[in-house]
Protein backbone atom coordinates (compact mmCIF):
# COMPACT_ATOMS: atom_id res chain seq x y z
CA UNK A 1 0.00 0.00 0.00
CA UNK A 2 1.36 3.49 -0.98
CA UNK A 3 1.87 5.74 1.94
CA UNK A 4 -0.51 8.77 2.03
CA UNK A 5 2.07 11.35 1.21
CA UNK A 6 3.20 9.08 -1.59
CA UNK A 7 -0.44 8.46 -2.54
CA UNK A 8 -0.45 12.83 -3.00
CA UNK A 9 2.41 12.83 -4.91
CA UNK A 10 0.80 10.12 -7.61
CA UNK A 11 -2.57 12.01 -7.54
CA UNK A 12 -0.55 15.92 -7.81
CA UNK A 13 1.39 13.33 -10.98
CA UNK A 14 -2.16 12.62 -12.21
CA UNK A 15 -3.53 15.97 -12.40
CA UNK A 16 -0.10 17.29 -14.17
CA UNK A 17 -0.85 15.08 -16.75
CA UNK A 18 -4.27 15.97 -16.64
CA UNK A 19 -3.70 19.74 -16.75
CA UNK A 20 -1.10 19.00 -19.58
CA UNK A 21 -3.41 16.99 -21.73
CA UNK A 22 -6.38 19.90 -21.29
CA UNK A 23 -3.67 22.61 -22.51
CA UNK A 24 -2.35 20.35 -25.63
CA UNK A 25 -6.01 19.78 -26.53
CA UNK A 26 -7.12 23.75 -26.74
CA UNK A 27 -2.82 24.58 -27.80
CA UNK A 28 -3.58 22.34 -30.64
CA UNK A 29 -5.96 24.49 -32.14
CA UNK A 30 -4.23 28.00 -31.13
CA UNK A 31 -3.45 30.38 -33.54
CA UNK A 32 -0.78 33.23 -33.97
CA UNK A 33 -1.79 36.87 -34.44
CA UNK A 34 0.23 39.77 -36.09
CA UNK A 35 -0.36 43.00 -36.11
CA UNK A 36 1.74 45.96 -36.78
CA UNK A 37 1.38 49.04 -35.29
CA UNK A 38 2.81 52.59 -36.14
CA UNK A 39 2.24 54.92 -32.78
CA UNK A 40 2.39 58.41 -34.07
CA UNK A 41 0.61 61.62 -33.12
CA UNK A 42 -2.69 62.62 -36.06
CA UNK A 43 -4.88 65.47 -35.72
CA UNK A 44 -8.03 63.78 -34.78
CA UNK A 45 -11.80 65.62 -34.29
CA UNK A 46 -12.64 62.78 -31.26
CA UNK A 47 -15.44 65.33 -29.77
CA UNK A 48 -15.72 67.69 -32.84
CA UNK A 49 -12.54 69.63 -31.29
CA UNK A 50 -9.33 69.28 -33.48
CA UNK A 51 -6.39 68.32 -31.17
CA UNK A 52 -3.26 66.10 -31.69
CA UNK A 53 -4.02 62.07 -30.43
CA UNK A 54 -1.59 58.79 -30.08
CA UNK A 55 -2.96 57.04 -32.80
CA UNK A 56 -2.65 53.49 -33.87
CA UNK A 57 -1.98 53.26 -37.82
CA UNK A 58 -3.88 57.02 -37.67
CA UNK A 59 -6.96 55.76 -35.35
CA UNK A 60 -7.90 56.85 -31.75
CA UNK A 61 -8.49 54.59 -30.38
CA UNK A 62 -7.03 51.56 -31.72
CA UNK A 63 -8.38 48.36 -33.02
CA UNK A 64 -9.99 45.80 -31.23
CA UNK A 65 -7.69 42.62 -31.07
CA UNK A 66 -9.85 39.27 -31.33
CA UNK A 67 -8.01 36.10 -30.54
CA UNK A 68 -9.08 32.66 -29.02
CA UNK A 69 -8.07 31.52 -25.29
CA UNK A 70 -4.24 29.85 -26.45
CA UNK A 71 -3.64 31.58 -28.52
CA UNK A 72 -0.51 34.23 -29.24
CA UNK A 73 -0.64 37.83 -29.93
CA UNK A 74 2.34 39.57 -31.26
CA UNK A 75 1.82 42.89 -31.68
CA UNK A 76 5.07 44.75 -34.10
CA UNK A 77 5.17 48.38 -32.36
CA UNK A 78 6.86 51.53 -34.18
CA UNK A 79 7.23 54.38 -32.30
CA UNK A 80 7.13 57.23 -34.72
CA UNK A 81 6.04 59.71 -32.11
CA UNK A 82 9.14 62.15 -32.84
CA UNK A 83 10.08 62.94 -29.49
CA UNK A 84 8.23 60.85 -27.02
CA UNK A 85 8.73 57.28 -25.41
CA UNK A 86 6.10 54.98 -25.03
CA UNK A 87 5.08 51.65 -24.01
CA UNK A 88 1.77 49.43 -23.74
CA UNK A 89 0.30 47.09 -21.43
CA UNK A 90 -2.12 44.77 -22.15
CA UNK A 91 -4.74 44.86 -19.42
CA UNK A 92 -6.01 41.63 -17.42
CA UNK A 93 -3.75 39.81 -19.35
CA UNK A 94 -1.44 38.20 -16.19
CA UNK A 95 1.92 37.10 -18.81
CA UNK A 96 2.33 34.28 -17.75
CA UNK A 97 6.09 32.82 -18.72
CA UNK A 98 6.39 36.88 -20.51
CA UNK A 99 6.77 39.23 -17.59
CA UNK A 100 8.58 40.82 -20.00
CA UNK A 101 5.79 41.74 -22.36
CA UNK A 102 3.43 43.66 -19.78
CA UNK A 103 4.41 46.58 -21.15
CA UNK A 104 4.81 48.67 -17.74
CA UNK A 105 7.56 51.23 -18.39
CA UNK A 106 9.99 51.16 -15.24
CA UNK A 107 8.81 48.00 -13.85
CA UNK A 108 9.02 45.01 -16.72
CA UNK A 109 11.00 47.20 -19.50
CA UNK A 110 12.38 50.22 -21.12
CA UNK A 111 11.03 52.54 -22.89
CA UNK A 112 10.02 52.23 -26.76
CA UNK A 113 12.28 55.15 -28.18
CA UNK A 114 11.40 57.50 -31.02
CA UNK A 115 12.24 55.62 -34.26
CA UNK A 116 12.54 52.25 -32.46
CA UNK A 117 10.69 49.07 -32.76
CA UNK A 118 9.66 46.48 -30.22
CA UNK A 119 7.24 43.51 -30.71
CA UNK A 120 5.37 42.10 -27.60
CA UNK A 121 5.02 38.11 -27.75
CA UNK A 122 2.77 36.60 -25.04
CA UNK A 123 -0.40 34.02 -24.51
CA UNK A 124 -4.05 34.96 -24.26
CA UNK A 125 -4.44 31.70 -21.16
CA UNK A 126 -8.40 32.36 -20.78
CA UNK A 127 -11.17 34.07 -22.56
CA UNK A 128 -12.43 37.54 -21.17
CA UNK A 129 -12.72 41.58 -22.23
CA UNK A 130 -9.64 43.04 -21.89
CA UNK A 131 -8.23 45.97 -23.29
CA UNK A 132 -4.66 47.72 -24.17
CA UNK A 133 -3.32 51.29 -23.18
CA UNK A 134 -0.01 53.26 -23.03
CA UNK A 135 2.01 52.25 -19.63
CA UNK A 136 4.33 55.77 -19.98
CA UNK A 137 3.86 58.74 -18.24
CA UNK A 138 0.45 60.19 -18.67
CA UNK A 139 0.22 58.52 -22.43
CA UNK A 140 -2.94 57.03 -21.94
CA UNK A 141 -4.91 60.64 -21.57
CA UNK A 142 -4.13 61.12 -25.34
CA UNK A 143 -5.95 58.57 -26.80
CA UNK A 144 -3.28 55.31 -27.31
CA UNK A 145 -5.69 52.58 -26.24
CA UNK A 146 -8.54 49.86 -27.07
CA UNK A 147 -10.00 46.35 -26.34
CA UNK A 148 -9.08 42.59 -26.81
CA UNK A 149 -11.39 40.11 -27.10
CA UNK A 150 -10.81 36.63 -26.13
CA UNK A 151 -12.91 33.96 -27.27
CA UNK A 152 -13.70 30.47 -25.43
CA UNK A 153 -12.67 27.40 -27.81
CA UNK A 154 -15.19 26.15 -30.41
CA UNK A 155 -16.94 23.39 -28.58
CA UNK A 156 -16.82 24.84 -24.66
CA UNK A 157 -19.53 26.32 -23.86
CA UNK A 158 -20.63 29.51 -22.16
CA UNK A 159 -22.45 29.96 -19.14
CA UNK A 160 -24.73 32.62 -20.44
CA UNK A 161 -26.20 32.19 -23.96
CA UNK A 162 -26.93 35.44 -26.40
CA UNK A 163 -27.02 35.92 -30.02
CA UNK A 164 -24.86 38.93 -30.91
CA UNK A 165 -21.62 40.92 -29.31
CA UNK A 166 -21.23 44.52 -29.47
CA UNK A 167 -17.64 46.33 -28.21
CA UNK A 168 -18.31 49.23 -26.35
CA UNK A 169 -15.03 51.16 -25.58
CA UNK A 170 -15.43 54.05 -23.00
CA UNK A 171 -12.62 57.35 -22.76
CA UNK A 172 -12.61 60.80 -21.04
CA UNK A 173 -10.79 63.91 -23.43
CA UNK A 174 -9.07 66.36 -22.56
CA UNK A 175 -8.21 69.13 -25.16
CA UNK A 176 -4.89 70.23 -22.98
CA UNK A 177 -1.87 68.41 -24.36
CA UNK A 178 -0.52 65.23 -21.95
CA UNK A 179 2.84 67.47 -21.16
CA UNK A 180 0.59 70.68 -19.88
CA UNK A 181 -1.41 67.93 -17.36
CA UNK A 182 1.97 66.53 -16.29
CA UNK A 183 3.84 70.33 -16.02
CA UNK A 184 1.19 71.38 -14.16
CA UNK A 185 0.91 68.05 -11.63
CA UNK A 186 4.57 68.19 -11.44
CA UNK A 187 4.26 72.20 -10.29
CA UNK A 188 3.71 73.86 -7.20
CA UNK A 189 1.35 75.10 -6.30
CA UNK A 190 -0.01 71.96 -8.19
CA UNK A 191 -2.10 72.56 -11.04
CA UNK A 192 -4.36 69.89 -11.31
CA UNK A 193 -5.56 68.59 -14.74
CA UNK A 194 -9.03 69.18 -14.10
CA UNK A 195 -12.41 67.97 -15.55
CA UNK A 196 -12.21 66.38 -19.17
CA UNK A 197 -13.73 68.47 -21.54
CA UNK A 198 -15.75 65.52 -23.38
CA UNK A 199 -16.74 62.10 -22.44
CA UNK A 200 -16.51 59.55 -25.72
CA UNK A 201 -18.00 56.09 -26.53
CA UNK A 202 -15.64 54.56 -29.02
CA UNK A 203 -13.55 57.25 -30.19
CA UNK A 204 -16.82 59.97 -30.68
CA UNK A 205 -18.61 62.55 -28.37
CA UNK A 206 -19.63 66.36 -28.23
CA UNK A 207 -17.94 68.53 -26.49
CA UNK A 208 -20.69 70.71 -25.00
CA UNK A 209 -19.40 74.45 -23.30
CA UNK A 210 -23.14 74.62 -22.88
CA UNK A 211 -25.00 71.36 -21.24
CA UNK A 212 -28.10 70.10 -23.15
CA UNK A 213 -28.70 68.19 -19.77
CA UNK A 214 -29.11 71.39 -18.49
CA UNK A 215 -31.36 72.76 -20.59
CA UNK A 216 -34.99 73.37 -19.32
CA UNK A 217 -36.48 69.54 -20.73
CA UNK A 218 -38.39 71.48 -23.43
CA UNK A 219 -35.83 72.38 -24.97
CA UNK A 220 -33.05 69.30 -25.05
CA UNK A 221 -34.15 67.61 -27.70
CA UNK A 222 -33.70 71.29 -29.85
CA UNK A 223 -30.57 71.14 -28.30
CA UNK A 224 -28.94 67.79 -28.64
CA UNK A 225 -30.19 68.32 -32.65
CA UNK A 226 -28.24 71.81 -32.77
CA UNK A 227 -26.04 71.35 -36.35
CA UNK A 228 -22.36 70.19 -35.64
CA UNK A 229 -18.98 71.81 -36.10
CA UNK A 230 -17.60 70.49 -40.00
CA UNK A 231 -15.73 67.10 -39.12
CA UNK A 232 -17.58 66.44 -36.75
CA UNK A 233 -19.03 62.74 -36.72
CA UNK A 234 -22.10 61.63 -35.39
CA UNK A 235 -23.13 59.98 -32.15
CA UNK A 236 -22.05 55.84 -32.39
CA UNK A 237 -24.96 53.92 -33.64
CA UNK A 238 -25.42 50.63 -32.76
CA UNK A 239 -28.68 48.49 -34.38
CA UNK A 240 -30.32 45.40 -32.94
CA UNK A 241 -33.38 43.21 -33.59
CA UNK A 242 -36.11 43.30 -31.44
CA UNK A 243 -36.55 39.68 -29.13
CA UNK A 244 -32.14 39.67 -29.70
CA UNK A 245 -30.30 39.68 -26.49
CA UNK A 246 -26.88 41.33 -26.78
CA UNK A 247 -23.58 40.54 -25.22
CA UNK A 248 -21.90 44.21 -24.48
CA UNK A 249 -18.65 43.94 -23.68
CA UNK A 250 -17.91 46.94 -22.18
CA UNK A 251 -14.20 48.82 -21.18
CA UNK A 252 -13.48 51.55 -19.27
CA UNK A 253 -10.35 53.39 -20.30
CA UNK A 254 -10.86 56.75 -18.51
CA UNK A 255 -8.09 58.07 -17.18
CA UNK A 256 -9.93 60.49 -14.35
CA UNK A 257 -13.61 59.74 -14.34
CA UNK A 258 -16.14 56.93 -12.96
CA UNK A 259 -18.61 56.46 -15.13
CA UNK A 260 -22.69 55.14 -14.92
CA UNK A 261 -23.44 52.89 -17.97
CA UNK A 262 -27.09 52.32 -18.39
CA UNK A 263 -29.62 51.39 -21.90
CA UNK A 264 -32.04 54.04 -21.78
CA UNK A 265 -35.61 51.66 -21.25
CA UNK A 266 -33.74 48.51 -21.03
CA UNK A 267 -32.48 45.96 -18.58
CA UNK A 268 -28.99 44.58 -18.54
CA UNK A 269 -27.37 41.56 -16.50
CA UNK A 270 -24.01 41.61 -15.10
CA UNK A 271 -21.76 39.09 -16.22
CA UNK A 272 -18.09 40.41 -15.38
CA UNK A 273 -17.15 43.60 -13.41
CA UNK A 274 -13.84 45.64 -15.51
CA UNK A 275 -13.02 48.68 -13.66
CA UNK A 276 -16.83 50.22 -12.62
CA UNK A 277 -18.53 49.68 -15.58
CA UNK A 278 -21.02 46.52 -16.07
CA UNK A 279 -20.37 43.81 -18.68
CA UNK A 280 -24.17 42.59 -19.64
CA UNK A 281 -26.29 41.84 -22.45
CA UNK A 282 -29.11 43.57 -23.02
CA UNK A 283 -32.60 41.94 -23.67
CA UNK A 284 -34.30 44.09 -26.42
CA UNK A 285 -37.82 45.00 -25.84
CA UNK A 286 -40.31 44.63 -28.64
CA UNK A 287 -41.34 48.14 -29.82
CA UNK A 288 -38.87 49.14 -32.51
CA UNK A 289 -38.29 52.88 -31.71
CA UNK A 290 -34.76 54.69 -31.40
CA UNK A 291 -33.43 54.77 -27.88
CA UNK A 292 -30.92 56.50 -26.09
CA UNK A 293 -28.06 53.79 -26.03
CA UNK A 294 -25.41 55.12 -23.71
CA UNK A 295 -26.11 57.41 -20.73
CA UNK A 296 -22.83 58.36 -19.51
CA UNK A 297 -22.49 60.58 -16.56
CA UNK A 298 -20.26 60.96 -14.19
CA UNK A 299 -19.80 59.97 -10.54
CA UNK A 300 -17.79 60.69 -7.79
CA UNK A 301 -16.49 63.93 -8.77
CA UNK A 302 -19.34 67.22 -9.56
CA UNK A 303 -19.82 66.88 -12.90
CA UNK A 304 -19.25 69.68 -15.12
CA UNK A 305 -18.48 67.39 -18.01
CA UNK A 306 -21.51 66.40 -20.45
CA UNK A 307 -22.54 62.78 -20.59
CA UNK A 308 -21.73 61.07 -23.96
CA UNK A 309 -24.41 59.12 -26.09
CA UNK A 310 -24.85 56.92 -28.39
CA UNK A 311 -27.47 55.73 -30.61
CA UNK A 312 -29.71 52.38 -30.22
CA UNK A 313 -31.75 51.94 -32.92
CA UNK A 314 -33.96 48.47 -33.81
CA UNK A 315 -34.07 47.06 -37.32
CA UNK A 316 -36.71 48.67 -39.67
CA UNK A 317 -35.82 52.17 -38.63
CA UNK A 318 -34.49 54.96 -39.65
CA UNK A 319 -31.16 55.39 -38.05
CA UNK A 320 -30.66 59.39 -38.91
CA UNK A 321 -33.83 60.05 -37.18
CA UNK A 322 -33.23 61.64 -33.67
CA UNK A 323 -34.11 59.65 -29.89
CA UNK A 324 -37.55 60.48 -29.16
CA UNK A 325 -36.68 61.53 -25.45
CA UNK A 326 -34.21 63.87 -24.03
CA UNK A 327 -31.23 62.45 -22.89
CA UNK A 328 -31.81 61.58 -18.97
CA UNK A 329 -29.63 62.14 -16.63
CA UNK A 330 -27.67 59.57 -13.94
CA UNK A 331 -27.44 58.88 -10.31
CA UNK A 332 -26.18 62.09 -7.91
CA UNK A 333 -22.33 62.40 -8.23
CA UNK A 334 -21.96 62.21 -4.79
CA UNK A 335 -24.10 59.00 -4.04
CA UNK A 336 -21.36 57.26 -2.32
CA UNK A 337 -23.84 54.88 -0.73
CA UNK A 338 -25.03 53.22 -4.13
CA UNK A 339 -21.33 52.71 -5.43
CA UNK A 340 -20.51 51.12 -2.28
CA UNK A 341 -23.59 49.00 -2.23
CA UNK A 342 -23.22 48.13 -5.91
CA UNK A 343 -19.33 46.96 -5.23
CA UNK A 344 -20.43 44.62 -2.49
CA UNK A 345 -23.26 43.14 -4.46
CA UNK A 346 -21.01 42.39 -7.09
CA UNK A 347 -18.01 41.24 -4.68
CA UNK A 348 -19.88 37.63 -4.86
CA UNK A 349 -18.88 34.70 -7.33
CA UNK A 350 -21.61 32.95 -9.23
CA UNK A 351 -22.29 29.80 -7.28
CA UNK A 352 -20.81 27.76 -10.28
CA UNK A 353 -17.87 29.65 -10.37
CA UNK A 354 -16.45 29.97 -7.10
CA UNK A 355 -12.52 29.50 -7.05
CA UNK A 356 -12.04 28.47 -3.59
CA UNK A 357 -9.99 30.98 -1.50
CA UNK A 358 -6.69 30.31 0.67
CA UNK A 359 -7.91 30.13 4.16
CA UNK A 360 -5.32 32.23 5.52
CA UNK A 361 -2.66 34.64 4.77
CA UNK A 362 0.96 34.48 5.01
CA UNK A 363 1.39 37.77 4.75
CA UNK A 364 -0.69 41.25 4.91
CA UNK A 365 0.25 44.31 3.98
CA UNK A 366 -1.75 47.57 5.39
CA UNK A 367 -1.96 50.56 2.74
CA UNK A 368 -2.69 53.38 4.18
CA UNK A 369 -3.12 55.84 0.72
CA UNK A 370 -2.54 59.72 1.73
CA UNK A 371 -1.90 62.79 -0.03
CA UNK A 372 1.43 64.27 1.05
CA UNK A 373 3.77 67.41 0.94
CA UNK A 374 7.01 65.73 -0.33
CA UNK A 375 9.93 68.00 -0.92
CA UNK A 376 7.90 70.97 -1.49
CA UNK A 377 5.58 69.38 -4.41
CA UNK A 378 1.94 67.33 -3.84
CA UNK A 379 2.17 63.57 -4.16
CA UNK A 380 0.59 60.86 -3.43
CA UNK A 381 2.01 58.06 -1.19
CA UNK A 382 1.10 54.50 0.68
CA UNK A 383 2.43 54.14 3.90
CA UNK A 384 3.85 57.71 3.75
CA UNK A 385 6.32 56.69 0.29
CA UNK A 386 5.51 57.79 -3.10
CA UNK A 387 6.85 55.61 -6.34
CA UNK A 388 9.19 56.91 -8.08
CA UNK A 389 10.23 54.54 -11.02
CA UNK A 390 13.99 53.88 -11.91
CA UNK A 391 15.88 54.48 -14.47
CA UNK A 392 16.76 50.70 -14.70
CA UNK A 393 13.23 48.18 -14.83
CA UNK A 394 12.70 46.46 -11.59
CA UNK A 395 12.97 43.02 -13.70
CA UNK A 396 16.12 43.71 -15.05
CA UNK A 397 17.67 45.03 -12.64
CA UNK A 398 16.80 41.93 -10.34
CA UNK A 399 17.06 39.45 -12.86
CA UNK A 400 20.84 40.25 -13.85
CA UNK A 401 21.86 41.51 -10.44
CA UNK A 402 22.21 44.90 -10.60
CA UNK A 403 23.35 46.77 -7.10
CA UNK A 404 22.16 50.35 -6.27
CA UNK A 405 19.51 50.64 -9.47
CA UNK A 406 16.20 51.04 -7.24
CA UNK A 407 16.04 51.22 -2.97
CA UNK A 408 16.88 48.02 -1.25
CA UNK A 409 15.34 48.80 1.81
CA UNK A 410 12.00 47.42 1.91
CA UNK A 411 8.70 50.13 2.41
CA UNK A 412 6.95 50.33 5.72
CA UNK A 413 4.04 46.85 5.37
CA UNK A 414 2.04 48.97 8.11
CA UNK A 415 0.63 52.41 9.65
CA UNK A 416 -0.81 53.39 12.93
CA UNK A 417 -3.64 52.36 12.06
CA UNK A 418 -4.79 52.83 15.94
CA UNK A 419 -4.07 56.45 16.42
CA UNK A 420 -4.64 57.92 12.47
CA UNK A 421 -7.41 60.07 11.70
CA UNK A 422 -8.44 58.93 8.20
CA UNK A 423 -10.74 62.52 8.83
CA UNK A 424 -7.58 64.64 8.19
CA UNK A 425 -5.25 65.68 5.74
CA UNK A 426 -1.64 63.99 6.54
CA UNK A 427 1.27 65.80 8.02
CA UNK A 428 3.60 67.59 5.33
CA UNK A 429 5.99 64.56 5.55
CA UNK A 430 7.07 61.55 3.71
CA UNK A 431 9.45 60.57 1.03
CA UNK A 432 9.93 59.54 -2.92
CA UNK A 433 11.59 56.16 -3.20
CA UNK A 434 11.57 52.97 -5.62
CA UNK A 435 11.10 50.61 -2.75
CA UNK A 436 9.98 47.36 -3.68
CA UNK A 437 7.75 44.67 -1.89
CA UNK A 438 9.67 41.53 -2.28
CA UNK A 439 7.09 38.23 -1.89
CA UNK A 440 8.03 34.49 -1.14
CA UNK A 441 6.86 32.50 -4.33
CA UNK A 442 3.40 30.89 -4.00
CA UNK A 443 2.75 32.95 -0.77
CA UNK A 444 -0.79 33.87 0.04
CA UNK A 445 -1.11 37.62 0.60
CA UNK A 446 -3.40 40.18 2.04
CA UNK A 447 -3.95 43.43 0.95
CA UNK A 448 -5.63 46.25 2.80
CA UNK A 449 -6.54 49.80 1.46
CA UNK A 450 -7.51 52.26 3.33
CA UNK A 451 -8.45 55.68 1.90
CA UNK A 452 -8.36 58.62 3.68
CA UNK A 453 -9.45 62.38 2.86
CA UNK A 454 -6.75 64.70 0.59
CA UNK A 455 -5.01 67.87 1.06
CA UNK A 456 -7.99 69.54 0.18
CA UNK A 457 -10.28 67.72 3.06
CA UNK A 458 -12.28 65.65 0.41
CA UNK A 459 -11.81 61.94 -0.14
CA UNK A 460 -13.15 60.55 -3.49
CA UNK A 461 -12.78 57.03 -4.98
CA UNK A 462 -9.22 55.18 -6.34
CA UNK A 463 -9.72 52.25 -9.20
CA UNK A 464 -6.47 50.15 -7.99
CA UNK A 465 -5.51 47.72 -10.83
CA UNK A 466 -2.98 44.49 -9.94
CA UNK A 467 -0.59 43.24 -12.97
CA UNK A 468 -0.14 40.02 -13.21
CA UNK A 469 -2.79 38.65 -11.06
CA UNK A 470 -6.48 38.17 -9.63
CA UNK A 471 -7.25 38.57 -6.60
CA UNK A 472 -10.39 37.76 -4.02
CA UNK A 473 -12.28 40.58 -3.23
CA UNK A 474 -13.06 40.11 0.37
CA UNK A 475 -14.76 43.16 2.16
CA UNK A 476 -15.33 46.56 1.95
CA UNK A 477 -15.44 48.69 4.71
CA UNK A 478 -16.34 52.19 6.31
CA UNK A 479 -13.80 54.05 7.95
CA UNK A 480 -11.45 53.05 9.27
CA UNK A 481 -10.05 49.46 9.64
CA UNK A 482 -9.37 47.40 12.52
CA UNK A 483 -7.71 43.99 11.89
CA UNK A 484 -8.89 42.66 14.93
CA UNK A 485 -12.38 43.71 14.46
CA UNK A 486 -12.64 43.31 10.30
CA UNK A 487 -10.89 40.61 9.70
CA UNK A 488 -13.76 38.13 10.42
CA UNK A 489 -16.10 40.03 8.27
CA UNK A 490 -13.89 38.88 5.29
CA UNK A 491 -15.50 36.73 2.77
CA UNK A 492 -13.86 33.76 2.36
CA UNK A 493 -16.45 31.62 1.39
CA UNK A 494 -17.64 32.95 -2.08
CA UNK A 495 -15.66 36.10 -3.39
CA UNK A 496 -15.51 37.13 -6.95
CA UNK A 497 -12.14 37.01 -8.01
CA UNK A 498 -10.54 40.19 -10.17
CA UNK A 499 -7.97 42.33 -11.14
CA UNK A 500 -9.50 46.20 -10.20
CA UNK A 501 -10.88 47.16 -7.43
CA UNK A 502 -12.36 49.97 -5.80
CA UNK A 503 -11.48 52.39 -2.74
CA UNK A 504 -13.99 53.89 -1.82
CA UNK A 505 -14.03 57.31 0.19
CA UNK A 506 -12.98 57.24 3.68
CA UNK A 507 -13.78 53.01 3.45
CA UNK A 508 -11.13 50.41 3.31
CA UNK A 509 -10.73 47.37 0.47
CA UNK A 510 -9.73 43.86 1.57
CA UNK A 511 -7.97 41.65 -1.39
CA UNK A 512 -6.03 38.54 -1.56
CA UNK A 513 -3.82 36.77 -4.10
CA UNK A 514 -1.39 34.24 -4.64
CA UNK A 515 2.26 35.33 -5.31
CA UNK A 516 2.76 32.62 -8.22
CA UNK A 517 3.47 34.46 -11.30
CA UNK A 518 7.70 35.01 -11.49
CA UNK A 519 8.04 38.23 -12.05
CA UNK A 520 8.14 41.74 -10.80
CA UNK A 521 4.35 43.70 -10.94
CA UNK A 522 2.68 47.06 -10.40
CA UNK A 523 0.02 47.41 -7.44
CA UNK A 524 -1.44 51.03 -8.78
CA UNK A 525 -4.48 53.62 -8.66
CA UNK A 526 -6.03 53.67 -12.19
CA UNK A 527 -6.42 57.26 -11.94
CA UNK A 528 -4.08 58.46 -14.04
CA UNK A 529 -2.98 61.49 -12.43
CA UNK A 530 -2.90 59.29 -9.57
CA UNK A 531 -0.07 56.56 -10.94
CA UNK A 532 1.84 59.49 -11.67
CA UNK A 533 2.24 61.16 -8.44
CA UNK A 534 3.25 58.24 -6.63
CA UNK A 535 0.15 56.22 -6.29
CA UNK A 536 1.54 52.88 -6.55
CA UNK A 537 3.20 49.89 -5.10
CA UNK A 538 5.58 47.39 -6.59
CA UNK A 539 5.51 43.38 -5.95
CA UNK A 540 8.45 41.22 -6.78
CA UNK A 541 7.97 37.17 -6.76
CA UNK A 542 10.43 34.41 -7.56
CA UNK A 543 12.16 36.76 -9.95
CA UNK A 544 15.03 33.71 -10.02
CA UNK A 545 12.37 31.72 -11.42
CA UNK A 546 11.89 34.02 -14.95
CA UNK A 547 13.25 32.51 -17.71
CA UNK A 548 16.19 34.44 -19.55
CA UNK A 549 15.24 38.27 -20.24
CA UNK A 550 15.08 39.22 -24.18
CA UNK A 551 17.68 41.97 -24.90
CA UNK A 552 14.67 43.99 -26.40
CA UNK A 553 13.55 45.19 -23.17
CA UNK A 554 17.11 46.52 -22.39
CA UNK A 555 18.71 49.73 -23.31
CA UNK A 556 18.22 52.23 -20.80
CA UNK A 557 19.52 53.29 -17.29
CA UNK A 558 22.56 50.92 -15.78
CA UNK A 559 20.95 47.91 -18.29
CA UNK A 560 22.59 49.94 -21.14
CA UNK A 561 25.95 48.27 -20.41
CA UNK A 562 24.79 44.18 -20.04
CA UNK A 563 26.10 42.28 -22.45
Amino acid sequence: MPTPRRTQRILAAVLLLLCSLAALSVSAEAKVHHHTWDIAYHYKSLDCVEKLAVTINGESPGPTIHATQGDTIVVTVHNKLETENTGIHWHGIRQIGSPWADGTVGVTQCPILPGDTFTYRFVVDRPGTYFYHAHYGMQRVAGLDGMLVVSAPDGVAEPFTYDEERTILLMDWWHKSVYEQAVGLASDPLKFVGEPQSLLINGRGVFEPFHCSRAPQRQQRRCLQRPRSAGCAPPPLFTAVPGKTYRLRVGSLTSLSALNFAIEGHSMTPLHLLRRVLLGPGQGRPEPVPELLGRLPRRGRERNTTSAMAILSYAGNDPRAPPPTPRPEGPAWDDVTARVEQSRSLAVAHPDHVLPVPPRPDRALLLLNTQNRIGGHTKWAINGVSLAFPATPYLVSMKRGLQGAYDARPPPETYDFRSYDIERPPPANGTVASAVYRLALGSVVDLVLQNTVALNKKSETHPWHLHGHDFWVLAYGDGKFDPERDTARFNLRDPVMKNTVALHPKGWTAVRFVADNPGVWLFHCHIEAHVYMGMAVVFEEGVDKVGRLPKSIMGCGRSRTLP
